[in-house]
């Protein structure tokens, strides 16, 4: 890989990491804000709901202008609607009281998801775009997947840390983070020229949508949904083991976001290895995704039969979920990015991540209504996990005879 290439990806990679802070740095301090806000489980877990809602709708608006006014452009103004939202955030939390403090939050959150539909999402497609070897679209989406994990990781243990400063901290600091990748984007990222490319139609841009879906939409329809679910399972048993560590072992502060780091470690670790062994063959890049879900779903099972009170079994089952995650997310990436046009790829590629939000949407708030029956959030977890799997299984056939030339294809 060229040098000038390294310190383009280095860019990129800033802005997973940093989008991910954004949302999983609250992960650990949500028991915290409901105390200092006085707001129940369900409201809390809006906080991170609401962030990730927003940018379901925004992420395909995103897409689309990105592949008609650029996607450096796209993703710088992305960071700073991202960093606008962590101001107002940030001082709703420090001048206002509960009530008003909340709703000031929520609003900030809301303005970040719109910034967040901007940045992170378009990286994927833009990483496509700046390499011409499939190889190194793979390996490069690899590091930018374990940028997004490696926030997850560092996300924990740096929440907890900026709370022992004021309880608050977390959500003030994202606008600082934003300004760096911002600076770095600035600096580093070259992007290919279009050779005066006609800018598409808006109308041409959903016939082409509607083409591409109607065409190759099982394959892509399962990708989507895959997606969808093992971001669900992430977040939703964070959320669990986060409150968990708090109520029922009275685990609090940076040990026990020291604690939450041990599965998302798990996902890092796994998710830089398979971004390195997929390489450019899609028949592998199946079977790595269905090992994985066939993984997630045996440690979520296992809780079934288990003592879920017990730290030691928590930590294990998560972090062998978390190497299934590992598995799961890279080889998802590499699927969709490399069989799409560049042409639509910002396009389809944020219809993935607006999935991958659904999922970040939905598991911290459906968890939160069964705090109380561990038993049911992991019967929902296994279900859900086995769901992964038949679709892994049965729904994604990449054509061994025509994939050099057309990418991935359904059977």
């Amino acid at each position: 890989m060229e040098e000038q290439k390294k310190h383009d990806l280095v860019a990129l990679a800033s802005i997973p990491l940093i989008m991910t802070l954004a949302n999983s740095m609250l992960i650990p301090v949500l028991p915290l804000m409901q105390k200092k806000l006085g707001i129940t489980s369900v409201m809390t877990s809006l906080i991170i709901t609401v962030y990730a809602a927003v940018s379901i709708v925004c992420i395909p608006i995103a897409g689309y202008l990105s592949d008609r006014y650029g996607r450096k452009l796209i993703i710088t103004i992305g960071l700073i609607i991202a960093a606008i939202g962590g101001v107002v955030s940030g001082l709703s939390a420090w001048k206002l009281e509960q009530n008003a403090a909340y709703i000031g939050i929520l609003i900030g959150r809301f303005i970040q998801g719109i910034g967040a539909a901007g940045a992170f999402p378009i990286v994927i497609p833009l990483v496509g775009d700046m390499f011409k070897s499939d190889e190194q679209v793979s390996s490069s989406l690899g590091m930018i997947e374990t940028s997004n994990t490696f926030g997850k990781v560092l996300s924990p243990i740096l929440g907890s840390a900026l709370t022992l400063v004021v309880w608050f901290l977390p959500l003030a600091i994202i606008p600082f983070f934003c300004l760096i990748s911002i600076a770095a984007i600035a600096i580093f990222v070259k992007v290919p020229k279009k050779n005066n490319q006609q800018k598409i139609t808006f109308k041409a841009f959903l016939h082409d949508v509607g083409d591409i879906l109607y065409k190759d939409g099982r394959w892509l329809y399962a990708i989507f949904v895959i997606g969808g679910i093992t971001m669900y399972i992430m977040f939703g048993f964070l959320y669990h083991m986060s409150t968990m560590l708090e109520d029922k072992h009275g685990i609090e502060g940076i040990k026990k976001g020291a604690l939450l780091a041990i599965p998302l470690s798990a996902i890092c670790l796994a998710s830089y290895l398979t971004g390195k062994l997929i390489g450019t063959d899609k028949c592998k890049m199946k079977w790595i995704n269905f090992t994985g879900t066939v993984i997630l779903t045996v440690s979520m099972g296992m809780f079934l039969f288990l003592d879920t009170t017990k730290l030691l079994t928590n930590l294990i089952l998560l972090s062998v979920g978390g190497i299934g995650i590992g598995l799961i997310l890279p080889s998802l990436d590499a699927l969709i990015t490399e069989g799409i046009d560049k042409k639509q790829r910002g396009t389809i590629t944020s219809l993935y991540s607006s999935m991958r939000f659904i999922g970040v949407a939905a598991g911290p708030l459906i968890t939160s209504f069964f705090l109380d029956n561990d038993k049911m959030v992991f019967y929902i977890f296994t279900g859900a996990g086995l769901l992964c799997c038949g679709i892994a299984l049965f729904a994604i056939h990449p054509s061994k005879e025509r994939q050099e030339e057309e990418g991935l294809m359904p059977t």
